[in-house]
């Protein structure tokens, strides 16, 4: 090919796309998402998007299911605290990515779709192992550090809803203190390890 541009193929082309699709629906909503804006943006033909992919929301799934982080904690299972710190940590990097970005346009759509919600959550967040303090907790209850009757659905959430608090009331990003005060006041304590 002469022209210095190289045909993209594989998974070139995959991330091409992912990251149009992420970058579109952050930019225009699920509403006004369509398979030729991303095409555009990922300066491909729609053609090459039908192929793999059934809608535009479809694709967004598929690109945030490859784009979401997920929590490795230490295989001895004898650093709680630093897994539940690390994994904030993680968190807050992931909202400020694109990803976080796109997943943010689908939470606060103002039409926002149940359906599109939940496969969200079932396409995203359940097959990628969950919240991120989730897995941490799970990880360590499967190792039998922590009760399990403690691990409930509310006390894996607990970590995220603070961050989003902070995050809301205080508009900034809570620093490694305030992390370590989430984790130490909050999450260790509803799961039996509290000072």
């Amino acid at each position: 090919m002469t022209g210095g541009r190289t045909r993209r193929r594989g998974d070139e082309l995959v991330r091409a796309i992912h990251d149009a699709a992420l970058a579109e629906v952050a930019q225009v909503g699920v509403a006004r998402l369509t398979m030729e804006g991303i095409a555009r943006r990922a300066a491909t033909a729609k053609t090459s998007l039908y192929r793999r992919w059934s809608s535009p929301l479809d694709l967004v799934l598929d690109a945030l299911y490859h784009a979401h982080p997920v929590e490795r904690p230490s295989p001895g299972t004898d650093r709680l605290r630093d897994d539940l710190i690390a994994s904030l940590r993680q968190l807050l990097d992931w909202a400020v990515s694109p990803a976080g970005a796109a997943t943010s346009a689908i939470m606060n759509d103002p039409q926002r779709d149940p359906e599109v919600v939940n496969n969200l959550f079932t396409r995203v967040f359940d097959a990628r192992g969950g919240t991120f303090t989730g897995t941490v907790l799970r990880h360590y209850r499967d190792h039998g550090r922590i009760r399990p009757e403690l691990v409930t659905p509310l006390v894996m959430d607990i970590g995220e809803a603070m961050v989003s608090k902070h995050l809301m009331d205080k508009g900034t990003v809570p620093t490694e203190a305030e992390l370590a005060d989430i984790v130490d006041q909050v999450i260790l304590p509803a799961v039996g390890h509290g000072h």
